[in-house]
């Protein structure tokens, strides 16, 4: 029983120490795509390994660990760096300058639905397209970018002097984490037709169960949003931030 448990943990374990190195490596790079790409490149392979086992789930598991581990480390690296990270957070400084105007003056794509609906179904449109044309190695990449910009937002509050309770409970939206976790379950399923041509070993089993939670998990994210955006800008607004 020990044995199989350990070798189903030592790889999450490997991924999340890899995904955390990625953070210097890539933020000392000074590359912009550099960062990105060092960070998918460990869950990448782990999932596809999964995938060859004929492990769906497992494969799925790792997906949601590294977007855990991007999420918490991607955010304390941002915030605790020495030096600002503008740099090197494709898309960071402009998604935070967004989110910053939400907060403050109550307006703005974020708390808009028909603002942002348009956009997160161009997001998942290309989603879908680059996961079934590249094995989904080209949309996790980009949803590295995404989880790093939006880390980037999140660290930067804590930047600007918001209490760390308010950073903590306000930053990462709960329609964000359901996002999230659909685009991995995403990317997990539409990896296996182009990867099947290759991998006889793939799982045989319909993975239509993991796309209804997908479907679940983003219409989730548009009702929160729409919901719960007004509400959540002005806890962060009385939070103390001063921008």
């Amino acid at each position: 029983m020990t044995a199989p448990a350990a070798g189903a943990v030592r790889p999450l374990a490997l991924l999340v120490v890899a995904t955390i190195a990625s953070y210097p490596v890539g933020i000392l790079s000074g590359s912009a795509w550099l960062l990105p790409s060092l960070n998918t490149l460990p869950a990448y392979l782990l999932m596809v390994a999964r995938l060859r086992a004929g492990d769906r789930r497992g494969a799925l598991v790792a997906m949601l660990v590294w977007a855990l581990t991007l999420a918490v480390f991607g955010t304390l690296f941002f915030a605790l760096w020495p030096r600002p990270v503008d740099a090197v957070v494709l898309n960071g400084p402009a998604y935070r300058d967004e989110m910053f105007l939400w907060i403050r003056a109550g307006f703005g794509r974020e708390g808009s639905f028909r603002l942002f609906l348009p956009q997160h179904l161009l997001h998942l449109a290309g989603f879908v397209v680059l996961s079934l044309a590249t094995a989904s190695a080209l949309s996790i990449l980009l949803g590295a970018v995404l989880m790093n910009f939006m880390a980037f937002y999140v660290a930067s509050l804590a930047r600007a002097d918001v209490p760390t309770w308010a950073v903590v409970a306000l930053g990462w939206q709960p329609w964000a984490i359901c996002r999230v976790a659909a685009f991995c379950t995403l990317g997990v399923v539409l990896a296996e037709p182009l990867l099947r041509r290759r991998f006889a070993t793939l799982p045989v089993e319909s993975p239509r169960r993991l796309l209804l939670w997908a479907a679940v998990g983003i219409l989730a994210d548009w009702v929160l949003k729409a919901t719960l955006a007004p509400t959540w800008g002005r806890w962060l607004r009385g939070s103390g931030l001063e921008l």
